[in-house]
């Protein structure tokens, strides 16, 4: 499960982040291509930092805490991403032609301000999770597969859960508020399977 909403929550970040940052990038091409990269990076950074923190700690508390924040940053996007954005945006001279390179980059660094460090941090959920399970090393593949199979399946039902249904019932702030909450439900997961390995 705390995989699976792991999954999930990075993939409502990707496709409602890039909606939301459409209406003030404009080039929906650029925006896409830009959120596609920076969440790329962030899973990559996380999944290897991820891996480094759970051979040196062992434990989910740390991680619980991570994910805590990223949970609190997530919801509390609709009340500080816009200004972020408009600082990209109007550092260019408004009578001005904004440049190509610019056009290109600036919804990078957008993406990169608002949505690198939760899905980091939810990347990190993986390789976690693997160390905890993994009791025995001739069980470490199995484990493996069946993590990186329920966190794609959550990325799954959170691609079509966005576009199908969120987009079309719930405002974008309130969708970032509520994938805040499932981050915190991810956050107290860990926290029980860490407390009921200590009692075991």
């Amino acid at each position: 499960m705390v995989v699976f909403l792991g999954g999930f929550s990075i993939m409502v970040l990707e496709i409602i982040g890039a909606r939301y940052l459409i209406k003030d990038f404009g080039s929906a091409f650029y925006v896409w291509i830009s959120q596609i990269g920076v969440i790329l990076i962030a899973l990559s950074l996380g999944y290897y930092f991820g891996g480094a923190l759970a051979d040196r700690f062992r434990s989910l508390q740390i991680l619980a805490g991570l994910i805590s924040v990223a949970g609190i940053f997530i919801m509390a996007i609709p009340h500080f991403a816009n200004r972020l954005i408009e600082k990209v945006v109007l550092r260019h001279p408004i009578d001005q032609e904004i440049p190509m390179i610019w056009q290109k980059l600036d919804p990078v660094i957008g993406s990169g301000l608002v949505f690198f460090f939760p899905c980091l941090v939810l990347a990190m959920i993986g390789p976690c999770m693997i160390r905890v399970l993994s009791k025995q090393l001739e069980h470490v593949g199995r484990i493996s597969g069946q993590t990186y199979a329920f966190s794609t399946f959550g990325s799954i039902v959170g691609v079509f859960l966005s576009g199908f249904v969120f987009l079309d019932h719930l405002r974008i702030s309130n969708i970032f508020r509520l994938t805040g909450l499932i981050t915190l439900l991810s956050a107290g997961l860990c926290l029980a399977i860490a407390r009921r390995k200590v009692s075991s």
